[in-house]
């Protein structure tokens, strides 16, 4: 995953949920992913889409501990 895609692929989520605190951070040992975080949290990773050229895949882990409150 190139800078470019980096940042087009953070432009299209800040505009997806309206939030433009959201940044995506490469990873220095997979560079076929970044980590996405919400002001400096970690929140999920973007991976390349193995089947799909050009396309991105979104994982975000929720726990028990985000759900309370």
């Amino acid at each position: 995953m190139d800078k470019k895609d980096i940042e087009r692929i953070q432009a299209h989520l800040k505009r997806t949920f309206g939030n433009p605190h959201i940044q995506l951070r490469a990873r220095e040992r997979q560079k076929d992913s970044a980590e996405v975080e919400l002001k400096g949290e970690f929140i999920g990773v973007v991976y390349e889409d193995e089947d799909e050229d050009g396309s991105f895949l979104f994982e975000m882990a929720i726990l028990p501990e985000d759900l309370e409150g």
